[in-house]
């Protein structure tokens, strides 16, 4: 008897060096069956590299043209950075999923890729294992935020958040459940609604009504921003 055939993922990567392009065709050309040997990664897809770009105007055109799936980017290229041809592709209305993949990154660009639609955030000396989480995580929808970033977000959220004088900010969150706090805690560490429904036995639409009632309660507009809330306010613990 057959097996189904995997769904196949579209990748553009966009990066100035040719070398690092190489590593990471070759990472995602990899049949998932090894990946999943080898890093313990479920991908249930296949990867088509379908174009490489070295510069941002690159970017623009090939994402423009071909249409990926998914785009990884770097920020830091030559004649046009990674931020100002997701700003032309957003305008153009051709932004896909998008995994950003830098060495070097300010604060100040790590809040504007994600005001820019970014969904997944990775430095590039993360582990592999992280790479192929994050992509995983961005094709089925959600957010995904390398811990090493996550601090480094907060700490812009500190400085551009209201005073902590204010009342109605204090509170939100204070009429979070025991179940929701805990699910929270693992958004915040990075988990996945799927690994975050099978951690307490339930379906991943119960996880999502979840994540609903806490944008609500806590004033958030994705999980990136509930993570960041929930960390600068304490909402759960260490």
């Amino acid at each position: 008897m057959g097996t189904a055939a995997l769904r196949r993922i579209r990748v553009t990567i966009a990066d100035d060096e040719c070398m690092f392009r190489t590593s990471l065709r070759h990472l995602l050309t990899a049949p998932s069956s090894v990946v999943k040997e080898v890093y313990g990664i479920d991908l249930n897809a296949e990867f088509d590299v379908v174009g490489e770009a070295g510069t941002g105007e690159e970017t623009v055109a090939l994402v423009s043209s071909l249409q990926p799936d998914l785009l990884l980017l770097d920020l830091a290229m030559p004649r046009m950075s990674g931020l100002s041809a997701l700003r032309n592709l957003q305008r153009e209305g051709k932004t896909p999923h998008t995994v950003v993949l830098s060495g070097d990154v300010s604060k100040a660009d790590l809040v504007t890729a994600v005001q820019l639609g970014v969904r997944g955030l990775v430095l590039k000396n993360a582990a592999t294992e992280l790479l192929f989480q994050a992509i995983v995580t961005v094709i089925a929808g959600e957010y995904f935020v390398a811990p090493a970033l996550v601090a480094v977000l907060l700490e812009v959220l500190r400085t551009l958040a209201a005073p902590a004088a204010d009342d109605t900010q204090k509170t939100r969150g204070a009429a979070l459940t025991r179940r929701e706090r805990e699910v929270l805690s693992l958004v915040v560490a990075g988990y996945a609604n799927k690994d975050i429904a099978r951690t307490f036995s339930v379906s991943e639409e119960t996880i999502k009504h979840h994540l609903t009632r806490m944008f609500d309660k806590v004033g958030a507009a994705n999980r990136v921003e509930l993570a960041l809330l929930a960390t600068q306010r304490a909402l759960v613990s260490d």
